[in-house]
């Protein structure tokens, strides 16, 4: 090809380009992740590409490849298609279907793609989809380990709660034990088992602390089925109860017997269980009640978890959901449970709130789905 022939080949993609654009989005629009796309979202990009190419193009030299490959291009493109949903094949095929598309465009104008222009054509075009999916990649690659961390997170934080009753379990057996049946055997079981539950709680609390940066949002997939409610809510008693105390801190089921919920059963455990736990730890003494009804057109079941606690300062009411927020005059605790229980009910397509008073208590409410939507 002639040095005539590039600056053809420049002026022809630059007077073509509203055309070629078009062709180019008809045929991405039949990769699936663009089928939804609006023309500036689809587009990206890409016009200003074009531009870079025909200046590379007309400079010819192997040196100016880099600068067609300017920093917010493929770049920042590989991440706007990882929101846009693409997938990785996707992202390269876009580029090779604009490739296809310039090479139509110089066979329908008689211009041969060979020599320097085929040269130059190639380097922009492979730099772009390797910039593209160097971003694209290390995103998504990102995403799956916050996921992972954050998932570890909340695991961890939910431990502490049987961790705690298993603790006071052991040390209501050992002061229950009368001496006379207390075998050095048995003191030895149980000083291994209460060692045993604080190196479990320390890694616990480790692994919360190492990912207290997290943001939460993960992807949760639920796994719906028919709940009978007041079951549930009374194995959570059951299960509480040391955590709870013998005689400090009652825990009433006032659930009705037949109601049933159409939830996940492992994400609503969860819930439950660290509301119960949050109100047994403001209420030393006093009683927690968990209580649910019935929506007036059946569609949905409001569950409520009260205590006669301490309560919740003014200042500090809308702030109880937020990651990590805190207590500062409670001991430990890095704020994650009621985080994961605006998370979890959410999830559900639920809402949740509080309401406290101060030296009174708290009530939080939150709404579950009663069937199948």
């Amino acid at each position: 090809m002639t040095i005539n022939n590039l600056d053809t080949l420049a002026a022809l993609i630059e007077r073509e380009r509203i055309e070629l654009l078009s062709r180019w989005r008809h045929q991405v629009r039949q990769l699936p992740s663009a089928k939804h796309l609006d023309t500036p979202t689809l587009n990206d990009h890409i016009p200003g590409f074009l531009e870079e190419l025909v200046v590379a193009l007309q400079l010819r030299s192997d040196t100016t490849i880099s600068e067609a490959l300017r920093e917010g291009g493929p770049l920042a493109h590989g991440l706007q298609r990882v929101h846009d949903g693409f997938d990785i094949e996707e992202v390269v095929a876009e580029y090779n279907i604009l490739r296809g598309c310039l090479h139509d465009l110089a066979e329908a104008n008689s211009v041969r793609l060979q020599g320097q222009a085929f040269h130059i054509l190639n380097r922009v075009l492979d730099g772009a989809i390797g910039m593209a999916v160097q971003t694209f990649a290390t995103q998504k690659a990102l995403e799956v380990q916050h996921r992972r961390e954050e998932y570890l997170a909340f695991v961890a934080h939910d431990l502490r709660t049987p961790l705690n009753a298993i603790s006071l379990a052991t040390r209501v057996l050992e002061l229950t034990l009368p001496p006379e049946n207390t075998t050095p055997e048995t003191a030895q079981m149980l000083k291994a088992l209460r060692r045993n539950v604080k190196h479990l709680e320390v890694m616990a609390t480790k692994v919360i602390e190492e990912n207290s940066n997290l943001q939460t949002e993960i992807g949760i997939k639920l796994e719906r089925r028919a709940i009978d409610l007041w079951s549930l809510v009374e194995g959570l008693i059951h299960d509480l109860h040391p955590v709870a105390g013998t005689n400090s801190t009652r825990l009433l089921n006032h659930v009705p017997d037949d109601l049933v919920v159409y939830a996940d059963a492992n994400l609503l455990r969860r819930i439950f269980q660290n509301l119960i736990a949050n109100a047994i730890k403001y209420t030393p003494r006093g009683q927690v009640t968990i209580e649910a009804r019935e929506s007036t057109d059946s569609s949905s079941v409001e569950c409520l978890v009260s205590d006669t606690g301490k309560g919740i300062p003014a200042d500090r009411i809308e702030k109880v959901f937020d990651k990590h927020e805190t207590d500062g005059h409670a001991e430990g605790g890095l704020g994650l449970g009621l985080a994961i229980v605006k998370t979890f009910v959410e999830a559900h397509n639920g809402t949740v709130t509080v309401e406290s008073q101060v030296g009174i208590g708290s009530t939080f409410r939150f709404t579950l789905p009663a069937k199948r939507s």
